[in-house]
């Protein structure tokens, strides 16, 4: 067997335009990183699931990106963060939603698959098994960035004169992670911190298995970043894996139906990571970029923006 992982920044309206060469080679370098962080799991032998959430923990670290220390704020000037993970091997999955302080918020998700009976927990009780299990807390000064603060301002002022904001980066920004190790084993992590100037409260597709995050060894892994509502109503990742299951079709094939028709046909903007489990992998998006990296074992790392 060999060994595949992909990950995701989050998918909008990123146009070249706009995009200085010094603020495209920092997001380039950041996938890099991240993408680093999950392949050197996997090329001592490790798990997939271990290599995802170490990826995806790398995104969150990151300021750039729209989870944990970058995660934007709700219409009340809070951060409310979702996050899942999943293991292709059995389908466990545990899942946070509406939480702040975990520095990471993927290792909260995986500690409430691995140490609850549960799939997901929101509240002062998801909060409490991350502390259990000793992960690091962070204060709120921690998670605040000047960009996200000021992205709220601006659509509160949108919101106040009547206007409509139709950028659909505003309703998209999440990191993810897709992986196959070499003992055949798939798994999927996602984190969020939602849309900018969301109602409190809201949660969209990421800690929604089978919506933007779904892993099962008999067909694929799948992370989304998309408009999550559509995600979900499309049930997008699990959509994936029954045209995989059901129907026979490729991976590249279930994963540009779902993306192209099903979601692109129903304002749900956005992308997907994919692989199968021959290591194959699918990364389409129906907007303008999203932000990715792949590698397999034996090939050289790649990182893209656009198309």
């Amino acid at each position: 067997m060999t060994y595949s992982i992909a990950i995701h920044g989050g998918a909008g309206t990123i146009l070249r335009s706009t995009m200085t060469p010094e603020r495209e080679a920092a997001y380039r370098e950041a996938l890099a990183r991240a993408l680093e962080a999950g392949e050197a799991v996997l090329r001592a032998g490790g798990a997939a699931l271990d290599a995802a959430v170490e990826a995806v923990a790398a995104l969150e670290d990151e300021p750039l990106f729209n989870a944990g220390r970058g995660a934007v704020f709700t219409a009340e000037g809070k951060q409310e963060m979702d996050a899942a993970v999943m293991d292709g091997r059995d389908r466990r999955a545990g899942a946070v939603a509406g939480i702040c302080g975990p520095r990471n918020p993927i290792r909260l998700a995986r500690a409430v698959m691995e140490r609850t009976d549960h799939v997901c927990l929101i509240g002062p009780n998801a909060l409490q098994v991350g502390r259990d299990a000793g992960l690091p807390f962070e204060e709120p000064e921690y998670f605040f960035t000047q960009a996200r603060w000021d992205a709220l301002q601006t659509t509160l002022e949108q919101r106040a004169k009547g206007e409509v904001d139709d950028d659909p980066a505003r309703r998209h920004g999440t990191v993810g992670a897709v992986a196959l190790d070499e003992a055949g084993h798939l798994a999927a992590a996602t984190s969020t911190g939602g849309m900018t100037a969301k109602a409190p409260g809201r949660v969209g597709d990421t800690p929604m298995i089978g919506a933007g995050t779904f892993a099962d060894d008999a067909t694929c892994a799948v992370s989304g970043t998309g408009h999550g509502e559509i995600f979900i109503r499309w049930t997008a990742g699990a959509e994936i894996a029954a045209r995989m299951r059901h129907a026979g079709q490729s991976l590249e094939d279930a994963a540009r139906h779902v993306v192209m028709e099903d979601l692109g046909r129903n304002d749900g903007s956005g992308g997907v990571i994919a692989v199968d489990r021959e290591g194959n992998l699918a990364l389409p998006f129906n907007c303008e970029g999203m932000y990715r990296a792949w590698v397999r074992s034996g090939e050289e790392p790649s990182v893209a923006i656009y198309r």
